[in-house]
């Protein structure tokens, strides 16, 4: 039997995106039986595959952004730059410059401590992911080695935690003999992933914003920042090469800090969806009839 399989790209708030893919692929009665997230792929998949209702994940998240306790990290502040094409690097030590702050993300591992993310963590529901409604995994790396990890069972919040720790904001996740954080530090769409799960055909879900031509480095910050989008891009080509059909919902001019956008990124996630659909259809479809004229084939054999 088919498989029809999603990988969900990370890129935080324009990853909600997601939600609009899944909210047009329920109306138009496409199954989706495998689905591997990286960072904000990993929360909104590892959220569907436990409610089954793109609706219902949808109210989560709603009900997430306006929590007190996430208004309370300001992360929405993060994107208060004169140049929104700034990474989250740069937004991030803007932000620390402006409340002072730089002594203290030298001191820590990361800008929000332990203790305030895991109360943010503590919404998402600590289940198995083994016993969840649709098939799942989530890609998170291994600061120790460098391994990328692939969450397919155990806890599903310990899972999310650890592939959207972005580094440098998000305290790295201590798991067994790992030191884990955001997933999109070694794939950024794990298309590939889907298909060890068991996927026969991938739909990815790409929300990283393109690399773009930029001004000569000035220091060695400067330097720094340039050679790890330009990994990150070359290896998002190679990834995606993996996947059957990519789309990409035009959400790359927001930054991944811009939650108060949510209905402007959700609602872009429906309308690429939609606009894509055909070949979408085409995609689960066509694998489906193929399958079925194998087996014919093999009856008159």
């Amino acid at each position: 039997m088919s498989k029809f399989g999603l990988a969900l790209g990370g890129g935080g708030a324009r990853g909600l995106a997601h939600i609009g893919v899944l909210k047009v692929l329920e109306k138009e009665n496409i199954k989706v039986d495998v689905i591997t997230g990286c960072s904000m792929g990993a929360l909104i998949g590892g959220m569907y595959a436990y409610l089954g209702n793109a609706k219902e994940v949808e109210e989560f998240i709603y009900e997430t952004v306006i929590h007190p306790k996430f208004l309370e990290l300001g992360i929405d502040k993060l994107s208060e730059s004169e140049k929104p094409d700034k990474n989250y690097f740069d937004q991030f030590f803007d932000y620390l410059d402006k409340r002072y702050q730089v002594l203290k993300s030298l001191n820590h591992l990361s800008y929000f401590d332990e203790e305030t993310t895991n109360e943010m963590y503590n919404l998402i529901p600590d289940v198995k992911i083994e016993s969840l409604k649709i098939k799942f995994s989530a890609i998170a790396t291994d600061l120790i080695s460098g391994e990328e990890i692939n969450f397919t069972k155990g806890s599903l919040r310990e899972a999310i935690k650890a592939s959207s720790a972005i580094p440098g904001i998000f305290p790295p996740v201590k798991y067994q003999n790992y030191f884990l954080i955001d997933g999109s530090a070694s794939e950024s769409v794990p298309a590939g992933r889907v298909r060890e799960l068991g996927a026969d055909r991938v739909l990815a879900v790409d929300v990283m914003r393109p690399i773009k031509t930029v001004k000569q480095p000035q220091n060695v910050i400067d330097i720094l920042y340039r050679a790890e989008d330009i990994t990150s891009h070359h290896l998002s080509i190679l990834r995606l090469r993996e996947a059957d059909l990519i789309i990409r919902p035009k959400v790359k001019h927001l930054s991944w800090a811009d939650y108060e956008k949510i209905n402007e990124i959700i609602y872009a996630g429906e309308k690429t969806a939609e606009e894509n659909i055909k070949e979408i259809r085409k995609l689960v479809e066509s694998y489906s009839l193929l399958l079925k004229l194998k087996h014919k084939f093999k009856k008159l054999d």
